[in-house]
Formats: structure tokens, C-alpha cells, sequence
């Protein structure tokens, strides 16, 4: 059984007891998270596509931990004017371990 999920404008496909990295909630560390927007659910080779969502689906999952992703580098330069900016950008994150899909 698995699921697709959409959260902070990307979409996940999870399974019962996948841990996922996602963009940050606010939530606390050990606190259970129901998500709503179910694209498609397939259970037992059952396949319910969403026309966006599929009505009364739900991933039920648990926050581990929030923690901050890798530095990303952005480095601009203009040739012959002596321009050059480096900045970098640390995506903040939310790990989830899904618990169960209901439907």
C-alpha cells in the first residue's frame, strides 16, 4: 500500500513506515501530523486517483526531528566589470516517519 501525497508544493510517494524529509512544519518533535492532500492511493492494487484529491484519504504520520539540509552555493559573476556575489541557502526540514494510510 502506498500513497501520494502533496505538502510545501512537492509531491512524496510514501509507504507505511517510510521516513520522509519534507519542507518544515510547525510541529514539534514527537507529535503525530495528518496530512490531507492524498493524490492517489493504491491499496492492494487498488489504484483511487484523486480529481485533485481522493475524498477521506489521509497519511497519518509522526515528526522526528526538524533540521536544516545541505548549503546550496550560488555564485554570480559579470566577466570584466569585477562583479561577483557568493551566497549560499541552508533549506530548513522536517523528517517524518509515516505511520499509516487511511482511506
Amino acid at each position: 500500500m502506498y500513497a501520494v501525497l502533496a505538502t510545501g508544493g512537492k509531491q512524496y510517494r510514501v509507504a507505511p513506515g517510510d521516513t520522509v524529509e519534507i519542507e518544515k512544519l510547525t510541529a514539534e518533535s514527537g507529535q503525530p501530523v495528518v496530512f490531507d492532500q492524498v493524490l492517489l492511493v493504491n491499496a492492494d492494487g487498488k489504484v483511487a486517483v484523486g480529481t485533485p484529491t481522493v475524498a477521506g484519504a489521509s497519511v497519518v504520520a509522526d515528526v522526528v526531528e526538524q533540521k536544516r539540509g545541505e548549503k546550496v552555493l550560488a555564485f554570480k559573476l559579470k566577466r570584466r566589470k569585477g562583479y561577483r556575489k557568493k551566497i549560499g541557502h541552508r533549506q530548513s526540514l522536517t523528517v517524518v516517519k509515516v505511520k499509516e494510510i487511511k482511506v
